[in-house]
């Protein structure tokens, strides 16, 4: 194979091996974040709502995500339920399409059913798209809920994206439980 494929492939598989090239976080590391990350959505108008009626609030506050037609994204957080950390949870993700970039992001999981929070707390790692329903919300469409309007088991909101990431992929998602140091 010539080295300018050999260096194509490597870059393309780069991804995949990212979960296992980044270093685990300690508890005190993702604490660390996890808080004002919590703080940050429980001050912003469209996110309050979500913040005062949930059961628990599942936040990583950093994910990597890159690709090049290959793509993966890691990053680990905390379930916080009552103000007290409960448990730590990594995100990891492999994608394949159109795709090209880097960026960082934050991904808040307010879970607002009992049956939502057990199915959390019996699995070991779940896949996003089994399980209990996870609605996507851009923070300011989440401001028109209320607790009326609030249905579903699971609300998922992006924050803090930087970066540029284009991408047109098929995506797969899972978030497992972790104990970090």
């Amino acid at each position: 194979m010539p080295i300018a494929r050999r260096r194509l492939a490597a870059l393309a598989l780069l991804p995949l091996a990212w979960p296992a090239a980044v270093r685990a976080a300690s508890r005190r590391e993702i604490d660390d974040a996890v808080g004002p990350a919590l703080a940050r959505l429980r001050e912003q108008d469209g996110t309050r709502i979500l913040a005062d009626n949930a059961k628990a609030i599942l936040v990583f506050p950093r994910i990597i995500r890159g690709g090049f037609v290959l793509g993966g994204q890691y990053g680990n957080g905390g379930m916080v339920e009552g103000g007290e950390t409960t448990g730590y949870y990594s995100i990891a993700g492999a994608s394949f399409g159109l795709q090209i970039g880097a960026q960082t992001y934050g991904l808040a999981m307010f879970i607002m059913t009992e049956a939502a929070l057990d199915f959390f707390r019996r699995s070991q790692g779940w896949e996003v798209g089994t399980g209990p329903s996870v609605v996507a919300l851009d923070a300011g469409l989440a401001g028109s809920l209320t607790s009326t309007t609030m249905s579903q088991d699971v609300y998922a909101v992006t924050f803090g994206q930087t970066g540029l990431m284009a991408a047109l992929t098929l995506d797969g998602q899972k978030i497992s439980r972790i104990t970090p140091d």
